[in-house]
């Protein structure tokens, strides 16, 4: 819901939308509407609030002071010619594009104070010709190069380094018709002997900033001469190495010969290594050297086991019984007193002569 105040006089159209809990920019506005309030809200002017802002062809002041935006985006302003006033502060902007104020050919004031703006092209600002009136107090700035006129400006809350990067906007401060508000605000934070005085009276010695940019030149100068010795020398060897590369004889010859030379290494490197492995496995191959028992030879062994056992003494009118007998006495042991066995067997003498 927003409220439209009319006055038939000055034809203008106010919308007031702040504080509304906005994380953008209501796309159900009155397009006639001239003066928008839309302070105190989440807007980020991503790009469908870009998008939106362009139907508002006839806004002549837009407040968007205490949102989210943190990036002003190049063009996020082009269709809004006829503005006038536009606020942004309070924010949390860090980056301004080179381009995002174009269009604002008729802007006159534009605040930007109270964010974290730290870099500010001046090219940025020289585009608006008609602008009289810049705030930047209280953000990052060290530096600042102006080359448009203004009527008013606001710098005081800048840790300005009043060193030889200040010279320019010192020097445009005290030759232009500009006014600096908050003038004994506006205080040096570098160096520290500087850190009480105004940035429009700081003693900046111009002589010092004249010898450095003599060193810089010099320095600059020697640095390019010795690049351009290095160039040379590397172009010289570059030229070498081709004129080397072409007087070389061709390639087919020798790299037939340095084939011949790797696979005869290969080769040899080959075959002293089989020869000392050879002999380990010669005597794997030994040892594992076996044959099959044939189907036979289980009936040639039974065989010449009957035939040694008909070696032995045969005992005449006795059957298989009283053999088993017989070697039974004959095989037994007697313990003697010593604690030895006496084979009777050995030293029975009866039974050595019937051997």
């Amino acid at each position: 819901m927003f409220i439209l105040v009319f006055s038939l006089s000055l034809q203008q159209v106010t919308c007031e939308e702040s504080a509304k809990n906005h994380s953008s920019i209501p796309s159900s506005l009155s397009k006639n509407v001239t003066k928008l309030y839309l302070s105190n809200n989440n807007i980020t002017l991503h790009d469908t609030d870009k998008k939106v802002l362009q139907l508002f062809i006839n806004l002549t002041e837009l407040y968007l002071n205490e949102n989210a935006i943190t990036v002003l985006h190049n063009n996020t302003f082009c269709n809004l010619l006829k503005l006038t006033i536009l606020d942004i502060s309070s924010n949390y902007i860090s980056t301004i594009e080179q381009a995002a104020f174009t269009g604002l050919n008729q802007l006159s004031k534009l605040y930007l104070n109270h964010n974290k703006i730290s870099q500010l092209d001046s090219d940025t600002i020289t585009g608006l010709k008609n602008l009289m009136i810049l705030s930047l107090q209280d953000n990052l700035l060290k530096y600042f190069d102006v080359k448009a006129s203004f009527k008013l400006i606001t710098l005081n809350g800048n840790p300005w380094n009043c060193s030889c990067g200040l010279l320019s906007l010192q020097k445009w401060l005290n030759t232009s018709n500009v006014t600096m508000e908050h003038e004994n605000d506006t205080l040096c934070a570098y160096p520290d002997v500087l850190n009480k005085s105004s940035i429009k009276t700081a003693p900046i010695q111009k002589s010092d900033c004249d010898s450095r940019r003599g060193s810089i030149a010099i320095t600059a100068s020697s640095t390019s001469a010795i690049s351009s010795k290095i160039i040379a020398i590397l172009t010289s060897s570059l030229n070498s190495s081709n004129n080397n590369i072409r007087s070389s004889p061709p390639l087919g010859k020798t790299w037939a010969f340095l084939l011949g030379v790797l696979v005869f290494v290969l080769s040899t490197s080959l075959l002293i290594f089989i020869a000392i492995k050879f002999p380990l496995w010669y005597h794997y191959l030994v040892s594992y050297n076996h044959r099959r028992l044939e189907e036979y030879e289980p009936e040639m062994f039974d065989k010449e086991f009957t035939s040694d056992l008909s070696t032995f003494p045969s005992i005449s009118n006795t059957n298989e019984q009283d053999s088993i007998v017989v070697f039974e006495q004959t095989h037994t042991f007697v313990l003697d007193e010593d604690g030895f066995i006496e084979d009777k067997y050995i030293d029975d003498p009866g039974l050595t002569e019937e051997v």
